[in-house]
C-alpha cells in the first residue's frame, strides 16, 4: 500500500508531500493543473523512464520518494531474497533522482538499485492502468491469469505448472544422459580398467609387503647377527657374555643386601633384566636356527613391489595415494552403473509427459467450459458503464505440440466488440483508451470480489473517459466498492466518481514569479466546492452544492447498503442509484 509521496522539483511541483488513504483516493483538478504529476511520480518509483523535462526548470535535479506498507505482503519479501537484499522493517522507501542532464539515479530503502531492480519491485507494488501507457490487460497472460482466477482454478493451475516443470526436468535429465552416453561408457571403461590394475594392490597392506620383502631378501645375514648376537647374551664357553657377567653382579647385589636398601632394590631390577635377557638370546637363537626363506614367497613380493612400482610410475601418484584414489574410482563406477538407461529414461519421460497432458487437459477443458459464463459476467457489467453493446469471448487456439508449456495447450484470447454489427476482433485492437480502462476496472473489481488482488496499488488514469451521469456513478461506486478490498488511485473529471473516493486530492495552479502546481487533501466545504465546479463549471450556485451534497449523502446511503455485502452482490444498475 502506498502511503505518501513526496516531489522536489518535479515539473510544477516545488516540494510537496501527499499522503494516501488504504482504500480509495481520487485526484481531480482543472486541466493542466498537473493531476498527472502525482502518477508521474509513482510511475518513477515504479521504475519507469525519466527524462529531464520531468526537472522543474531552473533546478538542477527533481527527487520522488515513495514510502509503501509492505506489511504482510509476501511477494515483496520473496522479491528481497531473490535479490539478495535485506528487509527489516515494514516500510518500503524508493527514492529516485533526475538530473537536469537526464540522468537518474534510484534507492530502495537507502541502497543503491538499478532500473531494472525497480522495475520488478515496482511491477509487484503497483499496477497503472493509463490511456496512455500499455495496459496489463493487453498481455496474453494477464487474460489467462484473470480467467484462471474468476473460475477458481488455481489447483489445476498448479497441478499444470508442476507435472510441466516435472516434464521438463526429467526430459532434460534424458537429454543429457544420451549425450553423454559415450562419455559415459568411456568413464566406466577407465574405471574398471583402473580397479583391475590396482585389484592386487588392494587386498594387502603395502607397509608390511615391504617390510618383509626387505627382511626375506637379507634373511642370512639377519640370522648370522642373531647367532652373534645371542652368543655375547649367553654361552657355554669360556668367553664372558651379559648373562656371565650380569650373574656376577646380581651375587654382589644379593651379598650387600642385607647392608643396603639400594643393593636390595639393584638385585630386583637385574632379576627383570635378567629375565628379559634370557627371553631376548631365546628368540635370537630361535631366529638364527630357522629355515632360509621360500624362493617362491619372494618372487610373490617382489612382484607385488614391481606392480605397485610400476603403478605409481604409471598414474603419477605414491602408491598408498593411488591405493586411497581405488575407493572413489569404485564409488563413482557404482554412481555411473547405477544411472538408469536411456530406456528407461524414455519411459520415465513418456511418463511424465503424459500426466502433464492430463492435468493441462483438465486445466484448459475447465478453462473452456466456464469461459462463456464469465464473459456474460463480464458483459452484464459494461453493460451500464456506457457500453451497452458490448460482447466479449474467450478464443482458444491450440498450439504446436513443441510450445504445450505450463499454462496449458491453448493460446487464449480475449476477443471484444464495443458496437453492434462490428465483429469479435482482439481487445487491443479495438478497444478505445476509455474502453480499455473501463474494461480493467471491471476486470480487477470481479477479480477483488473473488478476494484476489494482483497489486497492492491500483492506479486508474482517467477511467471515466466518454461516460457521465449515472454511468459515472456507477464506476464511482464500483471504485469505492473495489477501495474496500484494495489501495485506488484514480484521476477523473466526473464529479460522480471524485464523490465516491475516500479521499479527494485537489491539485491546481498558483501564480507567482513562478507557476507552481499544489496539491491538498479536501473535505468539507473545500470538497463541496470542488464538486460543483466539476459539477456546474465556472459559476457555483446555491443548486449545485446541493446538488453535490445530495450525491455525497448518497454516497453514504450506498456504504450502509452495501457495507456486508460481497462485491458480487452490488448492484451495477444505474437506475438503481437514483440517477438518470
Amino acid at each position: 500500500m502506498l502511503i505518501s509521496l513526496t516531489l522536489q522539483n518535479l515539473a510544477l511541483i516545488d516540494e510537496k508531500e501527499i499522503s494516501f488513504d488504504e482504500r480509495f483516493n481520487v485526484i481531480t483538478g482543472e486541466t493542466g493543473a498537473g493531476k498527472s504529476l502525482i502518477l508521474d511520480a509513482l510511475s518513477l518509483c515504479a521504475g519507469e523512464r525519466a527524462d529531464s523535462g520531468m526537472v522543474r526548470h531552473g533546478c538542477d535535479e527533481a527527487t520522488v520518494f515513495g514510502e509503501f506498507d509492505i506489511t504482510g505482503n509476501a511477494q515483496v519479501s520473496a522479491w528481497f531474497d531473490e535479490h539478495d537484499r535485506a528487509l527489516d522493517e515494514d516500510t518500503l522507501l524508493i527514492r529516485r533522482k533526475i538530473s537536469a542532464q537526464g540522468r537518474s539515479k534510484s534507492w530502495i530503502n537507502g541502497v543503491p538499485a538499478s532500473i531494472s531492480e525497480l522495475k520488478s519491485l515496482g511491477a509487484i507494488l503497483v499496477n497503472i492502468h493509463s490511456q496512455h501507457a500499455g495496459l496489463e490487460l493487453l498481455k496474453p497472460q494477464f487474460v489467462i491469469d484473470w480467467l484462471d482466477t474468476i473460475g477458481e482454478l488455481d489447483a489445476l493451475k498448479q497441478d499444470t505448472k508442476r507435472s510441466f516443470q516435472a516434464y521438463q526436468t526429467l526430459k532434460k535429465q534424458a537429454d543429457d544422459a544420451r549425450s553423454q552416453s559415450a562419455q559415459r561408457a568411456d568413464r566406466m571403461a577407465l574405471l574398471s580398467a583402473k580397479l583391475a590394475d590396482i585389484e592386487p594392490l588392494l587386498s594387502v597392506n603395502f607397509a608390511d609387503i615391504e617390510a618383509e620383502y626387505d627382511e626375506l631378501s637379507n634373511l642370512e645375514n639377519l640370522m648370522r647377527d642373531a647367532l652373534e648376537s645371542a652368543v655375547l647374551l649367553d654361552n657355554d664357553d669360556d668367553a664372558p657374555s651379559v648373562a656371565s657377567l650380569l650373574g656376577r653382579a646380581m651375587r654382589i647385589c644379593d651379598n650387600n643386601a642385607n647392608a643396603s636398601k639400594t643393593f636390595g632394590e639393584c638385585s630386583q631390577l637385574l632379576a627383570l633384566a635378567q629375565e628379559h635377557i634370557n627371553d631376548a638370546a631365546a628368540k635370537l637363537a630361535d631366529y638364527a636356527e630357522q629355515q632360509l626363506p621360500d624362493e617362491a614367497r619372494l618372487d610373490e613380493l617382489n612382484t607385488l613391489l614391481s606392480l605397485a612400482h610400476r603403478l605409481s610410475s604409471k598414474y603419477h601418484t605414491p602408491i598408498d595415494e593411488l591405493i586411497n584414489d581405488a575407493a572413489d574410482w569404485q564409488q563413482e563406477l557404482d554412481m555411473l552403473d547405477a544411472l538408469p538407461d536411456n530406456d528407461t529414461m524414455d519411459a520415465k519421460v513418456k511418463q511424465a509427459y503424459e500426466a502433464y497432458l492430463a492435468s493441462a487437459d483438465a486445466l484448459d477443458n475447465a478453462r473452456i467450459r466456464i469461459a462463456p459464463d464469465i464473459c456474460e459476467r463480464l458483459e452484464a457489467r459494461l453493460l451500464p458503464l456506457a457500453l451497452p453493446n458490448a460482447r466479449c469471448e474467450f478464443a482458444f487456439n491450440q498450439k504446436a505440440e513443441e510450445q504445450y508449456n505450463q499454462h496449458g495447450k491453448y493460446d487464449i484470447a480475449l476477443l471484444f466488440s464495443a458496437n453492434v454489427g462490428m465483429p469479435l476482433q482482439p481487445l487491443h485492437k479495438v478497444a478505445s483508451g476509455g474502453e480499455l480502462s473501463r474494461m480493467a476496472l471491471v476486470m480487477q473489481v470481479m477479480a477483488a470480489g473473488d478476494g484476489l488482488h494482483a497489486r497492492p496499488t491500483l492506479v486508474f488514469d482517467e477511467v471515466d473517459v466518454g461516460i457521465s451521469g449515472g454511468t459515472a456513478q456507477v464506476v464511482g461506486e464500483l471504485l469505492r466498492t473495489l477501495g474496500k478490498h484494495q489501495q485506488l488511485l484514480a484521476i477523473t473529471h466526473q464529479a460522480q466518481v471524485a464523490a465516491a473516493a475516500h479521499r479527494h486530492i485537489l491539485v491546481h495552479k498558483e501564480h507567482g514569479e513562478q507557476t507552481v502546481s499544489d496539491m491538498q487533501i479536501i473535505t468539507g466545504d473545500a470538497q463541496i466546492d470542488e464538486l460543483a465546479r466539476m459539477s456546474g463549471g465556472v459559476n457555483i450556485t446555491d443548486a449545485t452544492r446541493a446538488h453535490v451534497k445530495s450525491l455525497l449523502d448518497d454516497i453514504r446511503h450506498a456504504d450502509e447498503l452495501t457495507a456486508n455485502l460481497p462485491m458480487s452482490d452490488v448492484n451495477l444498475d444505474p437506475s438503481a442509484q437514483g440517477q438518470s
